[in-house]
């Protein structure tokens, strides 16, 4: 039997009278390799570092059996020994710590992880930074790592990668599923369409008493009404009957009863809430934003440089109409390069003279109007509220979120409202930069849904696996100085 490293027991974590995490127990077994999953927000790095001892639970008992290394996705990266082999390996530069951009420092501080062994790891978004060769040395490393695994990611291929256990975390409690991400989310649609068939039978059991309420109370009424129209003899003689047969719904008030009797137990019915829908949202472009060149943005024989370094030599392209067109590469490939000289119109690129662009772009989002969110959208877009709602619900802007002004959002609802205002923008070009950085998994998915319902086209640059597989049309590679089309 695998031996517990970690055990969490009746604890609750409070932030100004709000419970931000409650669990009853929890525990970490010396093998298991656990993913956290859950909107920004939910409670999932409070839980990390409870179980470092970062955070103190306002009342039960977390203990600890091992050693644990932590990554944090927001620490710098600090002096520290490095195993010279993962140097190369990472291609971490020898130059100051003040010197590094943010691939850097991650790259840095997994080989300090990885450079000692631990009994046990916990990870706060490890790859946030990571380009593709990146992710897949963090998935090397880890898949034959003899030890507790326990990562918080929004990267559903590393979870599908590493992971046998997920555990979700819902406004404060945590759920625990078996197997990996995928495992996870056909489970989580199973419960769906139990809980839809749930629902259906309790519309079908509380139509059939309503009805047959409703029926007895029909049934009553004409008896009233027959009565009312017989004569003194002709009741007599019909309530003679009633008595000698004994008959249990011929008279009005036993019929009554019957009728209440059913109304009661439709009160009594356990209730059951249909399951959440996510409802498919379609971005239907003006006929002045819409585009008729089969190819809105060419190149022939574009070459880019920056300063002496070539990134593209002579590389021609053609991106179709309507499409999402992904570029994939290793950082220091060219892509942000690229798309900003597709921006630029520089020399070697070809736009439709139509071409309105709308770009999401790799920084910190920060709002200065006194607007709420809803206001800042309704004038930035020229769709009706209701629209304007649905898309703000699904990127987790619901209730007083709504009201909330945009100056005082943090930088993950900064994102959101970013993407959201540019499906809903005035454009038929969006040009997207790591767009899922940052997302929770449930913001990455309605990402998706809207690229799948934006008829404009599309060119993302994303190092995240499974969104590129999910939305992409075209997947282009920068590569020894040339783009080619892979996909």
């Amino acid at each position: 039997m695998e031996k517990v490293c970690l055990e969490i027991e009746d604890v609750e974590v409070s932030y100004l009278d709000r419970v931000v995490l409650d669990v009853p127990r929890l525990a970490v077994h010396q093998f298991d390799r656990i993913g956290v999953v859950g909107k920004n927000g939910s409670g999932k790095s409070t839980l990390l570092k409870l179980m470092t001892g970062q955070v103190e639970p306002n009342q039960g008992h977390v203990k600890r059996f091992f050693d644990f290394a932590y990554f944090d996705q927001l620490s710098s990266a600090s002096e520290a020994d490095v195993d010279y082999k993962f140097l190369g390996e990472l291609a971490i530069p020898q130059t100051e710590l003040q010197n590094y951009s943010g691939g850097e420092q991650t790259r840095l501080k997994l080989a300090q992880i990885f450079s000692h062994y631990h009994e046990g790891l916990l990870f706060d978004e490890p790859t946030t930074h990571l380009d593709q060769e990146g992710i897949q040395f963090f998935i090397d490393e880890l898949t034959y790592y003899y030890g507790a695994l326990v990562m918080v990611s929004h990267d559903r291929h590393i979870l599908d990668q590493l992971v046998t256990k997920i555990w979700e975390v819902d406004d404060g409690k945590v759920t625990e599923y078996t197997g990996n991400y995928t495992d996870y989310v056909e489970q989580k649609e199973l419960q769906k369409q139990q809980q839809q068939e749930k629902y259906e039978k309790y519309l079908k059991e509380k139509g059939r008493l309503l009805q047959a309420a409703d029926d007895k109370k029909k049934k009553a009424d004409k008896v009233t009404k027959a009565k009312g129209q017989m004569s003194k003899k002709q009741a007599n003689a019909t309530a003679n009957r009633m008595f000698m047969t004994k008959s249990k719904d011929t008279s009005q008030k036993s019929i009554q009863r019957s009728a209440k009797a059913i109304e009661q137990r439709i009160e009594h019915l356990e209730e059951v809430e249909a399951p959440l829908e996510e409802k498919k949202i379609r971005f239907h472009q003006s006929d002045a934003l819409k585009l008729h060149n089969h190819f809105p943005i060419m190149a022939d024989r574009l070459t880019l440089e920056v300063g002496d370094q070539k990134l593209l030599n002579e590389s021609s392209f053609q991106f179709p109409l309507g499409k999402t067109i992904a570029i994939t590469g290793n950082n220091g490939s060219g892509k942000t390069t690229l798309i900003n000289h597709i921006i630029d119109n520089g020399e070697g690129i070809t736009l439709s003279p139509k071409v309105v662009i709308g770009y999401y772009r790799q920084m910190d989002y920060q709002f200065t109007e006194e607007q709420s969110v809803l206001e800042y959208m309704k004038e930035k877009s020229d769709y009706e509220e209701a629209k304007i709602r649905a898309v703000l619900h699904s990127m987790s802007f619901v209730g007083n979120a709504l009201k909330k002004k945009v100056n005082k959002l943090s930088g993950g609802e900064a994102i959101r409202l970013v993407l959201s205002q540019l499906f809903l923008g005035r454009y038929n070009v969006l040009i997207l930069d790591e767009p899922t950085n940052f997302l929770d998994v449930v913001s990455i998915e309605a990402l998706e849904y809207f690229l799948e319902g934006y008829e404009g086209t599309i060119i993302l640059v994303s190092h995240d696996h499974t969104f590129v597989k999910n939305v992409a049309d075209e997947v282009y590679s920068i590569e020894n100085r040339t783009i080619r089309l892979v996909n």
